[in-house]
């Protein structure tokens, strides 16, 4: 009988656990996703992705990872990530600012935001902790 529960309880629990587990490979490496863009950033390479590969208007998911040269997560601390469109005719310029937060993995963060429209959008990319401080801006286009 007590075998029978044991097994009820910890035959779920590993099932639950390989579900829902961490998407990081158990060698450290920074969880995957389809490269949206990759920059350089200091002595860092930043990539931002997602599922698709592609930004869309709306509300969405997004990955922004740092490796050293040798493709190694770097823990870069504190980390802001903003999309910004210029003002244009009679529109009033946009910034929408992702939501980060940190994974498993040492430079990995998962995001949330909401782009107000398509279009070419100036990505504002900067951190700073344990690796220094570094930031840089680069364009990203979302349909």
């Amino acid at each position: 009988m007590k075998r029978t529960l044991v097994l009820f309880a910890v035959v779920p629990a590993l099932v639950l656990l390989t579900v829902c587990g961490t998407k990081t490979g158990s060698n450290g490496s920074v969880p995957a996703g389809k490269t949206v863009k990759t920059v350089a950033v200091g002595n860092l390479t930043a990539t931002l992705s997602n599922s698709t590969g592609q930004l869309k208007q709306g509300d969405q998911e997004v990955m922004l990872s740092f490796t050293d040269a040798s493709g190694k997560p770097v823990d870069v601390g504190a980390v802001s990530l903003n999309f910004h469109m210029p003002a244009m005719g009679g529109m009033a310029a946009m910034n929408d600012a992702v939501t980060l937060t940190t994974t498993s993995t040492p430079g990995a963060y998962r995001g949330k935001v909401n782009l107000g429209m398509a279009g070419e959008w100036q990505a504002q990319l900067a951190y700073e902790g344990p690796a220094g401080a570094g930031k840089t801006t680069f364009s990203v286009a979302a349909r």
